[in-house]
């Protein structure tokens, strides 16, 4: 897919630009967030360690999980196929590590097999909430899988299948795409906050608000993000997929892998899981 194809893309709707949106949250990115996001990253790859490690972080986006890796010890490379993403990243490299050789950020897609053989492969393959967004879920995580050394890893993170309900999210976002700019954002925070204080009601009525409170106040502990990006995203982000937490273990052990760490999201949200080749694992 041509950078031409996806502003054509963007233009007629079909597309959600992710970077436009990480812009923003660089302006609220600090200290405590890289550290948040170094500590969730080091925890779902558990004993894994990233020292001196190769690790392709597909599709970077803000660029902070590439940092996040690279504080830890890797020696990473960064590409997402969004020109805006690709700046973020960029930003975050020359803010933190300028002229850093064993960072190197690039442009490119997960679909496209020629700029994926240039690449080689790696010790730690990483794609959070990325792959159900380039149209062809399937294809990209088969992509990602090949990517992946004799001794290496795989974490990535996709929507959760809620039926009906992620039926009623592809509409939603669909729709968010086909509005004229200026009513996107405050189309994504009115139903963003209104969906979240029905739902506070709801809790409240049974005697627990903190289920809906608890999340909110402690957002950024979660991947140390911003929550106003992360209603952007989710109202926005387009092409949308999604998978069952099962589906998904049975599919990537399938291609001869074998699952070590996972979080099953329960409702609206992304599993994450991580795999190992299973002729690495003794």
């Amino acid at each position: 897919m041509s950078i031409n194809k996806f502003r054509d893309e963007v233009n007629a709707g079909q597309r959600f630009e992710f970077g436009k949106n990480w812009k923003n949250f660089l302006l609220k990115l600090n200290d405590e967030r890289i550290s948040i996001s170094k500590s969730s990253l080091s925890g779902m790859l558990g004993d894994i360690s990233l020292s001196n490690r190769s690790f392709l972080d597909v599709g970077s986006g803000s660029g902070l999980s590439s940092l996040a890796a690279r504080n830890l010890g890797a020696n990473v490379t960064s590409f997402d196929f969004d020109d805006s993403s690709v700046w973020c990243t960029a930003e975050l490299k020359s803010r933190y590590y300028p002229n850093d050789e064993n960072w190197k950020v690039m442009q490119g897609s997960v679909l496209d097999k020629d700029f994926l053989d240039q690449l080689g492969q790696f010790d730690i393959v990483h794609s959070w909430g990325v792959l159900h967004h380039t149209g062809q879920m399937w294809a990209a995580i088969d992509n990602c899988i090949n990517l992946v050394n004799d001794d290496g890893v795989i974490f990535i993170a996709i929507y959760n299948d809620q039926g009906i309900k992620s039926h009623f999210w592809w509409m939603v976002k669909w729709l968010y795409n086909k509005m004229p700019r200026f009513l996107k954002k405050p189309f994504a925070y009115m139903a963003g906050f209104s969906l979240e204080f029905l739902m506070f009601l709801k809790y409240t009525l049974k005697l627990k608000p903190m289920v809906i409170l608890a999340p909110i106040f402690d957002y950024k502990q979660s991947r140390g993000m911003s929550k106003l990006s992360d209603i952007v995203d989710w109202y926005g982000g387009f092409p949308y997929e999604f998978s069952t937490y099962d589906y998904l273990i049975d599919y990537i052990q399938n291609k001869g892998f074998e699952l070590q760490n996972g979080k099953k999201a329960s409702s609206l949200g992304c599993h994450e899981l991580v795999f190992k080749k299973a002729s690495t694992i003794s």
